[in-house]
């Protein structure tokens, strides 16, 4: 019986009803340990007699793929390819699928509610009340002020369409910038440092490059005290510099949903007082979570000739 080894948290602890279509194909489900993340050694032991692997956000590496003889397909139960070494993929022959879009509506509306929250101070009065002080925050109203969105593709375009309904002005940058994208309000397109100088919130929606994309040097153009909402990937950023500029009160609030090591325990950034963190949630709703199973487990089928495109 062909194998499937299974892997995203969300499947592992949970289940899905779409898995039943695997196994109505004859295909044999191998979990990891339910909620954990997969480790190399894990992978090295299980893949090897696998056709399929629906993966999670853990690595894959070269290593584990040579060894992976019989694997004809990754299949991301999202969108982020930067754990797999893409690479060692094409050199063995290994299909690599992402379910573009499947969390798109959910991870957009996190980096507003982190938004909403960071220039409201509330997780910090939240503290200040669990602990017995009536301490007051002072925030600012968002109405006309500039939103910079980093990465627009499916994610920062509906970031700035929810920010665009809240009377904020959106200043967006990509490499490949859609010339089609015109939505209502005040958008545009900007250069890398003029987003920069004239945003007060930023929202990071983009994936990692060779190097942290907002490090020491990028946060010096920024205006004093901005916001930086992180919903993309940890490698976006310079921890240790982003730390710093907490400490000088460049940064007033860094919100986080995403980690270099997941879970991360406790770290210097994640006790700061001046950061949001949150345990990856940005596609763990609902909905999100069924149309983004759903589409892994057809690009599954589909490669291995049980369902037509």
């Amino acid at each position: 019986m062909k194998k499937v080894y299974i892997t995203p948290r969300s499947i592992t602890m949970n289940g899905h009803y779409s898995l039943e279509k695997l196994k109505r194909a004859g295909l044999e489900l191998i979990f990891t340990t339910p909620g954990k993340q997969a480790t190399e050694e894990e992978q090295l032991k299980i893949l090897p007699d696998c056709v399929a692997y629906l993966a999670g956000i853990e690595p894959i590496s070269s290593k584990v793929l040579e060894e992976a003889k019989k694997l004809k397909i990754i299949s991301r139960n999202g969108v982020g390819i930067d754990n797999i070494d893409l690479n060692a993929a094409k050199r063995f022959g290994i299909e690599v699928k992402i379910t573009a879009g499947s969390n798109s509506q959910s991870v957009a509306e996190l980096a507003i509610a982190l938004m909403l929250s960071a220039v409201r101070a509330v997780p910090i009065c939240n503290n200040h009340m669990k602990n017995g002080e009536w301490r007051r925050e002072k925030g600012f109203e968002l109405k006309e002020k500039t939103l910079g969105v980093i990465g627009c593709g499916n994610i920062g375009k509906r970031v700035a369409e929810m920010a665009l309904g809240l009377n904020l002005k959106v200043l967006g940058y990509d490499l490949y910038p859609d010339k089609d994208f015109k939505p209502f309000g005040n958008f545009k397109y900007v250069s890398l440092d003029e987003l920069f100088a004239q945003s007060d919130v930023i929202s990071l929606n983009c994936p990692p490059g060779e190097k942290p994309l907002i490090d020491r040097k990028a946060i010096n153009l920024m205006k004093d005290g901005v916001y930086i909402i992180n919903t993309a990937r940890a490698g976006v950023v310079n921890e240790d510099d982003i730390l710093d500029a907490l400490n000088t009160g460049k940064i007033t609030i860094f919100a986080t949903d995403v980690y270099a090591t997941e879970p991360p325990g406790i770290t210097p950034i994640i006790n700061h007082e001046h950061t949001i963190t949150t345990p990856h949630i940005g596609g763990y709703t609902v909905e999100s979570i069924d149309r983004t199973t759903e589409a892994a487990v057809d690009n599954i089928l589909k490669e291995l000739g049980f369902l037509n495109d």
